[in-house]
Formats: structure tokens, sequence, C-alpha cells
């Protein structure tokens, strides 16, 4: 089945961006949300970033953005989808609620994807009504330069949907990672998230400030961008809510360190790039100083 109408539930960092990048592509998209403002505002902060990275023209962004259909009305948000792509908080309990109420509006024909960075699908599909028609479509941040989609369902995953998922991924401008079996992490966040914790485990221990971690990182290594710059963008909200589910299932002290340092940084409104601070101050980030990098 060729994915025509999709249909986004949940608009905060990825999913704009799954929604923008999928009606740039032509794709009928429509976007469900509890806020609308929130998502009118997500999905119009990505046109900088559009016209910076790809040069696409406002008319361009304007006419893709205008495309779309975005509402408060779960049942209006579905009704024509050939695919969902539930884009939700990392909460299990959040994601078994959506799921039950989407049993309720969803047609037969519909396939449901998660985008869940820290569950895998056989961690969802008991609260999921067509397990023939569940996987997972995990996408990394800033899809339209990072164009991966990690692709993988259960055992019990119909192999036409995985093909439809691949034909999808493409069709919006992805580079489909055919997954074999599901691994905690993908591939992406398995070699991603290890690497994050220990930065952050340096940091809630004292060992050494944000921004000297990322100093030593960029100069040792020569990455373009350190840990704590990585997080901004991402948002501070999945580290703390990874580190809680790491807590949660494994008791490890340090991750519940790690979670206390980050919600204090939430609660004070520092989450991230999006919300003007998080371990930098935006626009003006300290590592955009010429001498960032410099003894």
């Amino acid at each position: 089945m060729a994915i025509q109408n999709l249909a986004v539930i949940g608009a905060g960092t990825l999913g704009s961006q799954i929604a923008f990048q999928s009606a740039l592509k032509g794709i009928n998209v429509a976007v469900w949300n509890r806020h609308l403002d929130k998502a009118k505002h997500r999905l119009q902060g990505l046109k900088p970033h559009y016209q910076k990275d790809l040069n696409l023209a406002g008319d361009a962004f304007d006419t893709a953005y205008h495309k779309m259909f975005l509402t408060t009305d779960l049942a209006e948000a579905v009704k024509d989808a050939d695919l969902v792509i539930e884009a939700v908080p990392e909460a299990i309990e959040i994601k078994a609620q959506m799921y039950a109420e989407l049993a309720k509006v969803l047609s037969a024909k519909t396939i449901v994807a998660s985008n869940s960075s820290t569950f895998m699908p056989s961690q969802l599909v008991q609260y999921i009504d067509r397990t023939n028609k569940f996987l997972h479509i995990h996408f990394a941040n800033e899809i339209w330069k990072y164009n991966v989609a990690e692709i993988v369902g259960t055992s019990a995953t119909d192999p036409t949907v995985i093909e439809d998922a691949v034909a999808f991924a493409k069709t919006i401008g992805m580079v489909p990672i055919q997954m074999h079996k599901e691994y905690p992490g993908y591939i992406l966040n398995a070699l991603l998230v290890p690497f994050l914790n220990a930065a952050m485990t340096a940091w809630a221990k004292g060992i050494a400030d944000p921004h000297e971690i990322d100093k030593d990182w960029m100069i040792s290594t020569g990455a373009p961008s350190g840990p704590f710059m990585i997080m901004d963008i991402v948002g501070l909200r999945t580290p703390y809510q990874i580190s809680m589910n790491d807590y949660n299932q494994t008791g490890n002290p340090d991750a519940k360190l790690i979670a206390d340092k980050l919600k204090e940084m939430i609660d004070a409104g520092h989450y991230g790039q999006e919300a003007g601070e998080g371990f930098y101050h935006y626009p003006n980030a300290e590592f955009l100083d010429p001498n960032f990098l410099k003894a």
C-alpha cells in the first residue's frame, strides 16, 4: 500500500519535523497535538533551518506548511490515515493511553508506527489493537539533514508493512535502515546514548563543567559538536526521560543523579535550544565564539 495520507500524533521536536518533511515531499499530513499554538510554533520554527541548510525558498516552505492539517481532534486527524506515526512523550503510560484512544478511531487499513527512541516494538505491541500492522520508524533529530529512518517490527509484523514503511521513508527523502531484529537504541542511539550518558555522568558528579567537557571532546577528536551541544538540540526532556527510564528499570544511581540535575534545569525553563537556554544560551551560544576552542 502506498502511503499517501499520514497522521502524526504529537508535534514535539521530532513529530513536527516528520510532519513538515512529509508535507514538503507531497504527502497529505494531519498533525494532532493537545496544544495547537505549540504545534504551530514548532512547525514555523523549522523555516530558517530549511532555508539555511537546504536553500529552501520561503514560498516553498509556506506552501508545505499550509498543506498540513492541524487539529486537537484525534478522530479527525486519523480518519483518512494510511499511516499513523506516534511521537508522544517517552513514557510508556502516555503511549499506552494514546494507543487505547487510537484503537477507538482508526480504520482497519491504518498502519501504526512509533518513533520511540527508548522503547522497542516488543515493549509497546501489547497496547496495540493491530499487531500485524505495528512497527517502529525511528528518525534522527534534524531529519532534513540527518535523513535516516531506522525501521523494525516484531515477529508479528506483516512483511508487506515493513515494505510499505521502507517505501514511505524513501518518498520523504530518508535513507531507510532496515533492521533484521529489534535492538535497544536501534543503531544510532545504541552508539549515541552511552556517549551522552558518559558526558552527563561526568557533569552530574562534578568532574567538569559541560562547556569544558564539550571542548575536551571536540579538540581531542575533531568532532564538530560536543555532547552537551547535541543535548541542547535534542532538548533536555528526552535525556531526562531516558535517564528516568534507566533508573526505574535498573536502579542505577548515576541515572537518578543525572535525571535530578536535568529536572532542575527543565523546571527552570532551561530545556534546550528551543527554550533559548539549556547548557548554552541561544541564539548567541557560547560555542559560536571564535575563541571557544582556543587556550
